[in-house]
C-alpha cells in the first residue's frame, strides 16, 4: 500500500510517487478526482459551477448513398 502523502522539498520530489499513487486508483476514483478540480476551478475563477457541463459535438460519418 502507499502511504497516503509524502513530503520533502518541492525541488527534491519527483513525479514517481503520484504516478503510483494515481495508477492504484479505479478509473471512477481518478473521474471523480478531476471532476472536483474542474469544480473548484470554476468556483474560483467566479463561474457558475452548475452550468459546467462535458462538451458534446455531433458528427455524421459514413459513406454517402450515390445513386445509379
Amino acid at each position: 500500500m502507499i502511504p497516503a502523502e509524502r513530503r520533502g522539498k518541492l525541488e527534491n520530489l519527483d513525479r514517481s510517487y503520484d504516478l503510483r499513487f494515481w495508477q492504484t486508483q479505479t478509473p471512477q476514483a481518478r473521474l471523480n478526482a478531476t471532476w472536483d478540480l474542474i469544480v473548484h476551478f470554476a468556483r474560483v475563477k467566479g463561474l457558475d459551477a452548475r452550468q459546467l457541463r462535458l462538451q458534446r459535438s455531433v458528427e455524421r460519418y459514413g459513406r454517402e448513398q450515390r445513386g445509379i
